[in-house]
């Protein structure tokens, strides 16, 4: 039923996936909604709107031409494995470290890229904070994703250190993004980002999403991202 419903939805889309990537894509499906069960992973489970609201808008933050060197990518806050999981089943060839704060979601990502076989797929426990100032992570990714819940100039300073001059940085955002932009001007220029971009896309539901790309021109400096909880208590505005 989940492959038949996804091939209805994805019709729709200008993705295509063949039919290892859907069974991969069932099984990572079946795999979360079986530990939804024990740990709170996600609210969406229907088929029809976990294709939509996960996995369709996890690979839509892909961009063929911004993204055509790239190699490896971060997922800054990625949860139940959002956007990284279904990215690294749309795009195999990338490599890609998964990072989450909290231990219970690494240990259902570690049983994800077990079952699932995946190669060149790296899992860290830690806060953004603190993993972006170690040097074998700092400024390392061609590209930094983010779907989590947090303010763009605080996921500015969680993410950028990460990227590389010449990567970006990927927000994903809601419908409603004008005032985040604006207050995040400032934080993005401190952290080396810059030529903001915001691309605003229509999923097949016909749910408004607004992905935000955001290009590292300078080195970010070496105090950020500052102490474990203070961007969020005091960003940069």
């Amino acid at each position: 039923m989940f492959i038949e419903e996804f091939q209805k939805i994805v019709k729709k889309t200008s993705y295509t996936f063949n039919n290892e990537q859907l069974m991969q894509l069932e099984r990572f499906y079946d795999l979360l909604i079986e530990w939804n069960k024990k740990i709170n992973l996600t609210a969406i489970t229907e088929p029809k709107d976990f294709i939509i609201k996960h996995i369709i808008d996890s690979v839509s933050i892909w961009d063929n031409k911004k993204f055509a060197e790239t190699e490896n990518i971060i997922d800054i806050g990625t949860g139940a494995g959002f956007p990284g999981i279904p990215l690294k089943i749309y795009k195999p060839d990338k490599k890609i470290v998964l990072l989450d704060s909290l231990d219970k979601r690494i240990r259902f990502l570690q049983t994800v890229t077990k079952k699932l076989e995946f190669k060149d797929i790296f899992l860290i426990h830690s806060r953004a904070e603190d993993a972006a100032h170690n040097f074998e992570l700092r400024e390392n990714f061609d590209l930094c994703v983010s779907r989590a819940v947090a303010k763009l100039n605080v996921l500015a300073e969680y993410c950028l250190p990460f990227v590389k001059v010449g990567g970006y940085f990927v927000a994903m955002k809601g419908a409603s993004i004008d005032n985040e932009l604006k207050e995040a001007e400032r934080s993005i220029d401190i952290l080396g980002g810059s030529n903001i971009e915001c691309n605003n896309i229509k999923l097949p539901n016909g749910d408004n999403r607004n992905l935000i790309y955001i290009k590292k021109f300078s080195n970010s400096p070496n105090k950020f991202p500052r102490k474990a909880g203070i961007p969020d208590k005091k960003p940069l505005i």
